[in-house]
């Protein structure tokens, strides 16, 4: 077995993982009226008939004072044991174990749902939230401690393996720890000892409950670089303070905290693999509990070298089981190379549950959608056509000959990936592109016939006689009126492409507050540009906080001295690069003078072909930007429909 050591058996407390891939906690957005529902049975499901060998369940709320997002489990109500029992159910019928995350996320819960004050070791507000909790006194603490113990109990008629509780990110339990949170000078504060006070009695009352036939874990946090919080010293010397309670049967691992580090937390490719390894490293040296180690482990790779290096004993693998359900069983059949890549953009995972919306997958359509009925495969083999070999014609053509249909791809450039393949030539952006490559050889693996430097007109698909045209021909740049014809004024793809070299001062006109502008910026700054991004928002690229890029930007930004203004918009170009930028809130207009100006605006679908072939007999679908110009997730996610809807016609 090429990985031999991902795939050993380990004893865990009282029961024997098949392997050492673990599914961690993370936030589904998935619950309804604060209970379990179909689609996280069909979710957790999947991972396990792909291989995990250890669930972890996302976090139950141990209390109505915790709610800091509408869309929690809450674990204190008995009505959440039937559905419970479903996930349990599900998940063991594919030989994985499962657990429950149990907590409270004290001061960094939300009184916007509860309508009750948050709770906390001390009254000391959070930076994210920015309400101030109540300090817990003794009888609630005892309180607190009980209510933990019933959200156990309730895991255990539910049918989990046991629970983890979560004392890391964003937690009470953490708040006891951290001195920049807990400032008591009772038994719960002070040293390490009092600090983890409030941990101890509930790792006891919950382990009393459960009684010794079932896993008991706990979540640390194990460097949070923020002044006064948990450093790596102090999560090594919790961690052998509750291994001496003998309550507990494994250590979690984590890195950051949910406030200036939470970009850490689930880290975005600009991160570099193995950050966090670090921490279980530490934690094992002193310990002989297993220990998980998290931190961007994308392929069977990283994950098999983690464990042969002795950091960690299991490997916390969320993103990339996301991505890929059958991440495990691919690796362990030999089949690596299919995997479905996570590409740690955070686009539709952590972009979308921090929206409020239900968990996605820009590589995998199917990610969270587990539960909707798939359609049946075709009566009839079609021959159908796809014109266009970005993400979407990718997409649509490999789920079409998964369907069985006889596909033949259309490309007109040497090679596939769109604009995809372009973003990824940017810095910090490389493992983008690889959702293109993983498409594309699965399309050749499935028998798609690509075709590339073919620019198709409606004369050649008449002569394919195809039963189904699919039209992902993407979008093209749009030149801004004020520009003129001048002819050093170009889009971000020119730039990343290659077509133009630049040099000098450089303006950025960034509309889309994405990566187009950002990345850009970087690529020209690290060629010796002098370069300026303005946007008309309050921030550039402001959409990079929903995917946790935006801390990593603004640093690297501040090292190769690009400039950003914000509130402006371009009104007029003159001779020489000569630009007027009004500044909208004020209404005061100052002009620029620059050597290049970069576009990084909305684009327009490129649908000539479909408005020829739309009234053809034949069936003719439009998929991804030839539609209108979205993002990647939007793309394969029309693409897979699309297809599918042809396999089901």
């Amino acid at each position: 077995m090429k990985y031999p050591r991902l795939f050993d058996s380990l004893d865990i407390g009282p029961s024997t993982l098949r392997n050492r891939v673990v599914f961690s906690a993370h936030l589904t957005n998935f619950a309804e009226n604060g209970l379990p529902t179909d689609r996280h049975a069909a979710y957790y499901a999947a991972r396990a008939a792909g291989g995990a060998g250890l669930i972890i369940v996302e976090e139950q709320s141990t209390h109505p004072s915790d709610q800091p997002y509408e869309k929690m489990i809450q674990g204190y109500r008995p009505a959440v044991i039937p559905g419970y029992r479903a996930i349990t159910d599900a998940v063991h019928v594919h030989g994985a174990l499962v657990l429950a995350q149990v907590n409270h996320n004290g001061g960094q819960s939300s009184g916007m749902y509860s309508g009750r004050a948050v709770l906390a070791p001390s009254a000391v507000p959070d930076p994210l939230f920015r309400e101030v909790p109540h300090s817990l006194d003794r009888v609630e603490i005892g309180e607190l401690t009980d209510a933990y113990v019933r959200v156990a109990e309730h895991c255990r008629d539910g049918g989990f393996d046991g629970v983890e509780l979560q004392c890391s990110q964003s937690s009470l339990i953490r708040m006891f720890l951290a001195r920049t949170t807990n400032h008591r000078t009772d038994e719960y504060g002070g040293n390490l000892e009092g600090r983890a006070r409030f941990l101890v009695e509930v790792l006891s009352a919950v382990r009393a409950a459960l009684g010794p036939e079932m896993i008991v874990g706990v979540r640390l946090s194990g460097q949070e670089y923020i002044e006064g919080g948990i450093g790596l010293d102090e999560a090594v010397d919790t961690a052998v303070l509750i291994e001496r309670t003998g309550s507990i049967d494994y250590i979690n691992t984590a890195i950051g905290v949910a406030t200036s580090t939470l970009h850490l937390i689930e880290a975005s490719m600009a991160t570099p693999h193995g950050y966090a390894n670090f921490v279980p490293s530490a934690i094992r040296e002193r310990v002989s509990l297993p220990v998980i180690g998290v931190g961007r482990f994308t392929t069977p790779e990283m994950a098999e070298q983690a464990l042969a290096d002795g950091v960690c004993d299991l490997v916390g693998i969320v993103r990339g089981n996301i991505a890929d359900p059958e991440f495990a069983n691919k690796a362990r059949e030999g089949r690596a190379r299919e995997v479905h890549t996570c590409l740690s953009c955070n686009q539709d995972c952590i972009g979308r549950v921090g929206m409020n919306a239900a968990l996605g997958c820009v590589v995998n359509p199917s990610a969270g959608r587990e539960f909707l009925t798939v359609p049946p495969l075709p009566a009839v083999k079609q021959r159908v056509l796809i014109v266009g070999g970005g993400p979407a014609g990718l997409q649509a053509a490999s789920t079409a000959a998964h369907a069985g249909h006889d596909v033949t791809l259309y490309e007109r450039e040497p090679q596939t990936g769109g604009q995809v393949r372009t973003a990824g030539r940017a810095p910090h952006r490389a493992e983008f592109a690889g959702v293109v490559d993983v498409l594309e050889a699965e399309c050749r693996a499935r028998g798609v016939k690509i075709r590339t430097c073919v620019e198709v007109d409606r004369m050649l698909v008449l002569t394919q006689k195809p039963n189904a045209v699919v039209i992902a021909t993407g979008a093209s740049s749009v030149r801004p009126v004020w520009a003129g014809s001048h002819d050093h004024v170009v889009d971000v793809r020119e730039v990343l492409d290659g077509t133009v070299a630049l040099s000098g001062r450089v303006l950025i006109v960034d509309e889309l507050s994405f990566h187009h502008a950002t990345s850009t910026a970087e690529f020209l700054a690290e060629r010796g540009c002098q370069v300026t991004v303005c946007t008309p928002g309050m921030v550039v690229g402001q959409d990079l906080g929903l995917t946790l890029d935006m801390e990593g930007w603004r640093r690297r930004a501040h090292g190769q001295s690009i400039t950003c203004l914000t509130d402006v918009v371009p009104v007029q170009l003159r001779a020489g690069l000569d630009i007027s930028l009004l500044h909208h809130p004020t209404g005061v207009i100052a002009n620029h003078r620059f050597d290049w100006i970069v576009c990084s605006l909305h684009q327009k679908p490129d649908d000539s072909l479909w408005n020829e072939l739309k009234d053809d007999e034949f069936s003719v679908v439009r998929i991804g930007d030839a539609v209108t110009p979205r993002r990647l997730d939007s793309a394969i996610r029309e693409a897979d429909l699309a297809a599918k809807s042809l396999a089901s016609t």
